[in-house]
């Protein structure tokens, strides 16, 4: 309907005059003026409620059956909706197309992400090669719809920047001190020199391959916090061990490895690594972290399994999947 005083109320009178009783009312702006949801329980049908709307002053109207899930109140609904998303972040396809009443919801990647000229069709972005694509047929999708389903998108979403905390002193099990310090470009000697100094499988474990040194736009990447977030522990001015958090396309997951020197392994400072990691997924709003890991690499099995992470096999039969919900870790701190 045309954005002017009284065309609102003009609506509600013709609804009224047909026995109407208006349970809803979202209104909602649009290249073509104002679309006004009505959700009502009225005696007349389709047809002659369409007609009355439009004598109103209402355009394109469309008289569709409400389902029950319409009937609950709308900001109570996003709201559930946003809490399944926090604990299910890999079904944000499913939610969205909840959210937004579709028939259809599903990935779209690379070229297909591009609009369709189809009102009926909705791209939201999530990464810079990734989209979700919702489909419904009886109704447009309204501008501001497409802002609610952005707005929804961001929830699963990590902040980009957030602070670490400083230096942490951890005590390991043999009562050896370490210090714990957020990576910075200041460490790009020090890693360098842990890399020479980790024998080939430890290297192997962390990269799938006995990578003798680290890339330096590896290091750089490590050392962006936009993509991740990294821990060196250090011991007499050396660094003995990286662990690293890395945020990935897919909503509320991120990645995590580590590498941890030969002569520092089976000393707790792995897994006191790991919780630390796994704390600050958590602070930064994911709600899983995951690690692939190669099936022989029988330490890091362990340590995960001790964590609360589930093992799972992958298409490559030398691969191990480990999924780690955060919350498992939420009433563990770091020793």
């Amino acid at each position: 309907m045309d954005e002017r005083p009284g065309r609102l109320a003009s609506l509600a009178a013709a609804l009224a005059d047909k026995g109407g009783n208006i349970l809803g009312l979202s209104v909602q702006s649009d290249v073509d003026g104002t679309v006004d949801e009505f959700v009502t329980e009225i005696p007349a049908g389709p047809e002659v409620v369409r007609e009355a709307l439009e004598a109103a002053g209402g355009r394109q109207v469309q008289v569709v059956a409400a389902t029950a899930h319409q009937l609950t109140d709308e900001p109570t609904r996003a709201l559930l909706l946003a809490s399944r998303l926090r604990t299910t972040p890999w079904r944000l396809p499913e939610l969205l197309g909840e959210l937004l009443r579709a028939d259809d919801s599903r990935w779209v990647y690379g070229s297909d992400m591009s609009d369709l000229p189809d009102p009926t069709l909705l791209t939201v972005p999530v990464a810079p090669r990734r989209a979700i694509r919702v489909r419904r047929a009886e109704l447009p999708f309204t501008l501001t719809e497409a802002a609610r389903a952005a707005s929804f998108v961001r929830l699963a979403q990590p902040p980009p920047h957030q602070p670490m905390g400083s230096e942490r002193v951890v005590k390991l099990s043999d009562g050896t001190e370490t210090q714990v310090r957020p990576l910075t470009q200041l460490y790009r000697e020090a890693v360098r020199d842990l890399h020479d100094r980790c024998s080939p499988e430890s290297r192997r474990f962390r990269y799938f391959t006995s990578m003798p040194m680290l890339p330096p736009r590896v290091f750089d990447r490590l050392c962006d916090r936009t993509h991740g977030h990294s821990l060196v522990a250090g011991y007499d001015g050396q660094v003995v061990a990286l662990a690293n958090l890395m945020f990935t396309p897919d909503p509320g997951i991120a990645e995590m490895a580590f590498l941890v020197e030969d002569r520092w392994q089976g000393r707790g400072l792995g897994a006191t690594l790991a919780r630390m990691i796994v704390a600050e997924a958590r602070d930064l709003g994911f709600a899983e972290v995951r690690a692939t890991l190669l099936a022989d690499n029988t330490r890091m099995r362990r340590l995960l399994v001790s964590l609360g992470a589930t093992l799972s096999h992958t298409e490559d039969p030398g691969m191990v999947e480990a999924r780690l919900a955060v919350g498992v870790m939420a009433a563990v701190s770091p020793s």
